[in-house]
């Protein structure tokens, strides 16, 4: 009779054993997918606000300028067409500023103003016949204010006032989003107050 012969064992792994760590690492690289996707989405997020923070610094360095140079200003109501100031008595609050580079020169001015049915901050330069968009996605309505030095609105056109600006943004961050669930806004505020250099 032969001597019986072993077969050499060989180390493997049981079939729960790879099915565990299987199922481990398919845990693994979801986590990984999902913070990467995380990751790109708060990037996109952020892209979109500085892109809106970049519009409104150059739109209100814009402004500035033109109110420290100017001659007179009035807050008042108006559009592309008309502008009326606000009565003297009357809190001094609109949607709209017109700025005149020479008091005695009523001709010659330009005028800011809200367009509610665009959401625009509008710049129009009758003389040079331009109209500029300087904001988008803007919603509240009353945008410009005279104020005092403590920042109560003055009810006069006093010569010393300061001109208060309020932007209330609200904008959707993904067009593409709109449609289905967990379309992503964004709402913030920027404000800002400027005094003319030359008062009377």
């Amino acid at each position: 009779m032969l001597p019986r012969t072993h077969a050499p064992q060989c180390a493997a792994y049981t079939l729960p054993e790879v099915m565990v760590t299987s199922a481990l690492l398919t845990l693994v690289i979801a986590g990984l997918i999902s913070f990467h996707l995380f990751g790109l989405r708060l990037d996109r997020i952020g892209r979109a606000k500085l892109g809106a923070t970049d519009e409104a610094r150059r739109s209100l360095s814009l402004l500035e300028k033109e109110v420290r140079e100017a001659g007179w200003i009035q807050v008042g109501w108006g559009d592309e067409s008309t502008f009326v100031p606000v009565s003297p008595g009357q809190p001094q609050t609109g949607n709209a500023l017109q700025i005149y580079t020479d008091k005695a020169d009523t001709n010659r001015f330009v005028r800011y103003f809200l367009d509610a049915a665009s959401e625009q901050l509008v710049r129009l330069d009758p003389e040079g016949g331009a109209r500029q968009t300087l904001a988008r996605f803007v919603t509240n309505e009353l945008a410009f204010a005279a104020e005092d030095l403590s920042g109560t609105v003055q009810t006069n056109p006093y010569n010393n006032r300061v001109i208060a600006l309020t932007l209330q943004f609200n904008q959707l961050l993904f067009p593409s989003m709109a449609a289905g669930p967990g379309g992503l806004y964004d709402f913030y505020q920027v404000r800002t107050r400027i005094t003319r250099r030359a008062l009377e």
